[in-house]
C-alpha cells in the first residue's frame, strides 16, 4: 500500500520505517528542510536503537523516501498518517496547531478519497476537528467532502524499544466512524495491519472518541503506578522498610503485576507529563476534577528533587566548593530524549546550592547541553551554566567528586569497577536514584549508599 507519514519526528519515523519494512511504499513528509536533509544524507535526527539500520535498508530497497513537498506527499498515499507533535499549551492542554495545520494541508492538496489517520496523541474530539478542517478545504475547492475519512490510531511505543513495540504489538487500537466512509477506512486499516494479525487478532476496533481516550488512559495509568511507588518508597525511607522487597511482594500478585512499579526520581519524557496534564485539562473543561491524576502530577514533580534532598541531608544546604558526578541524563535509557528529564532538575538544584557538576550519559550529552542552556537561561542564571561540565566516560566523571548521583539506569552503570570508583571519588558516597545496587553489598564494599526507599 502507498502510505504518507506527515511528521518525521519520533513517532512518524518509527511508524514510517516499520510500515516500509512490511513492504509498503512510504513517503515521510516534514516541513523542516534541515530534518529532511539529514534523513536524505543517511543520518537520523533522533536516537532509537535499530532505527538508522532499518531506514538504510528500506531506503536502498526503495520503500521509504523523505520529502518537504506537501502536494507530492499528499498525492502519494492512499493512507495519510498525521504524526506531528502535540506539545503542552500554557494551560496544560494539548496544542493542536500542528495537527490541524497538517489536516488543512491534506484538504488543500488531496484530489481523491483518502484515509486520514490521527497517530499523534490528541484529546478526545480531535478527529472531529481534523475532519471538519479537511472537509472545509474540500468544500472550498468544490470537491466531495465525503472523500475525507478520519481514523484514530494511537501509538503505544516505548522510547528505546519502539521498533519492537511496533513490529510486535500487544494491541492495535483503531477508532472509526460508523458511516460509509468510516467503514471504508476500517477496511483499509485492516488491510494495512493484516501482517500483525495472522496468528491472532491484535486489533481492537472501537469508536473514534474511545480510541482517543484509550491512549491518554494508558499513559495516565502507567504514570499513576510510578507515582504510587515513589510515594511508598518515601514512606519506606521513613519507616525503615525496603521498597524493593515491597515491589516483589505486590508485583507477584497477578492482579497487579511488576510493570512500572520501580521507584526512583520520577517520570519524564515526551508522553507521561504532557498526557497526564492534557487529560486533566480535558476533564476540567467538562467540569470534572481528576483528583488522582492531580496527585500523580504533584508527586512526580516533588520526586524529581528527592536525590537533592538526600544530598542536602548528608552534606548540608550549602554545597559551595563541592563537586558531584551525575551518571545518566536522558529521562530513560536507550534514548537521548531530555524532555522533562529529572536530571535537569537535579543538576540545577545542585548548582543553586553552590555545587559543581560533572555529568556523563552514553547518548544524551549533546541534547543535554542544549536543554540545560535553555533551563539556566530561563532561570536567569546563565552565568552558572559553566559549573556544569560533561565527561568523556563514566569513570572520568568521578575524578575529585564528593559523591556519585545516578539518575538514569543505563546498563553500562549496572556493574562498575567499585574499587576504581572508590579511588576516584573524594568520599565513597553514592546517591542512587534508580536503585541499581544492593545496599548490603555496598556496605560490604565500604561505600555509603543512599537509594530511594532502600533500607540498609
Amino acid at each position: 500500500m502507498k502510505v504518507t507519514i506527515i511528521g518525521s519526528g519520533y513517532v512518524g519515523l518509527v511508524t514510517g520505517v516499520c510500515l516500509a519494512e512490511l513492504g509498503n511504499d512510504v513517503c515521510c513528509l516534514d516541513v523542516d528542510p534541515k530534518k529532511i536533509d539529514t534523513l536524505n544524507s543517511g543520518e537520523v535526527p533522533i536516537y532509537e536503537p535499530g532505527l538508522k539500520e532499518m531506514i538504510d535498508r528500506n531506503r536502498k530497497a526503495g520503500r521509504i523516501h523523505f520529502s518537504t513537498d506537501v502536494a507530492k506527499s499528499v498525492a502519494h498515499g492512499e493512507i495519510q498518517f498525521i504524526a506531528v507533535g502535540t506539545p503542552p499549551d500554557e494551560d496544560g492542554s494539548a496544542d493542536l496547531q500542528y495537527v490541524l495545520a497538517a489536516a488543512r494541508s491534506i484538504g488543500r492538496h488531496m484530489t481523491e478519497a483518502k484515509v486520514i489517520v490521527d497517530k499523534s496523541t490528541v484529546p478526545v474530539g480531535t478527529a472531529d476537528k481534523v475532519s471538519a478542517v479537511i472537509k472545509e478545504e474540500l468544500v472550498g475547492r468544490q470537491m466531495d467532502p465525503q472523500w475525507c475519512s478520519v481514523v484514530s490510531n494511537p501509538e503505544f511505543l516505548k522510547e528505546g524499544a519502539a521498533i519492537k513495540d511496533f513490529m510486535r504489538p500487544d494491541r492495535i487500537v483503531l477508532g472509526t466512524y460508523d458511516d460509509a466512509p468510516g467503514l471504508h477506512a476500517k477496511e483499509q486499516m485492516r488491510k494495512l495491519y493484516a501482517p500483525f494479525n495472522r496468528h491472532h487478532e491484535r486489533t481492537f476496533y472501537m469508536d473514534v472518541r474511545s480510541a482517543e481516550l484509550t491512549k491518554y488512559a494508558a499513559n495516565a495509568m502507567l504514570a499513576t503506578r510510578i507515582s504510587f511507588m515513589n510515594e511508598l518508597a518515601n514512606l519506606a525511607d521513613l519507616v525503615g522498610a525496603d521498597i524493593e522487597a515491597v515491589r516483589q511482594g505486590i508485583g507477584s500478585d497477578l492482579r497487579i503485576g511488576y510493570g512500572f512499579l520501580y521507584s526512583g526520581t520520577g517520570y519524564g519524557g515526551s508522553c507521561f507529563p504532557k498526557d497526564v496534564s492534557a487529560l486533566s485539562r480535558t476533564a476540567s473543561e467538562h467540569g470534572l476534577g481528576l483528583k488522582i491524576l492531580q496527585a500523580v502530577e504533584s508527586v512526580n514533580q516533588s520526586q524529581k528533587t528527592i536525590l537533592v534532598e538526600k544530598v542536602e541531608k548528608r552534606f548540608g544546604a550549602d554545597l559551595t566548593g563541592m563537586k558531584f558526578a551525575i551518571w545518566g541524563l536522558a529521562f530513560k535509557p536507550n534514548t537521548d530524549d531530555m524532555r522533562e528529564a529529572p536530571s535537569r532538575v537535579v543538576i540545577r538544584e545542585l548548582v543553586r546550592r553552590g555545587a559543581k557538576v560533572v555529568a556523563y550519559d552514553p547518548i544524551a550529552m549533546p541534547e543535554a547541553k542544549r536543554f540545560l542552556a535553555a533551563d539556566f537561561e530561563a532561570d536567569g542564571d546563565l552565568e552558572n551554566l559553566n559549573r556544569v561540565t560533561m565527561a568523556s566516560d563514566p569513570m572520568a566523571a568521578l575524578d575529585g567528586c564528593n559523591a556519585l548521583v545516578i539518575v538514569t539506569e543505563w546498563v553500562a552503570f549496572r556493574s562498575p569497577d567499585f574499587g576504581l570508583l572508590k579511588q576516584k571519588l573524594k568520599q565513597s558516597v553514592i546517591f542512587d536514584g534508580r536503585n541499581l545496587y544492593e545496599p548490603q553489598e555496598m556496605l560490604g564494599l565500604g561505600i555509603e549508599y543512599h537509594g530511594v526507599g532502600r533500607h540498609n
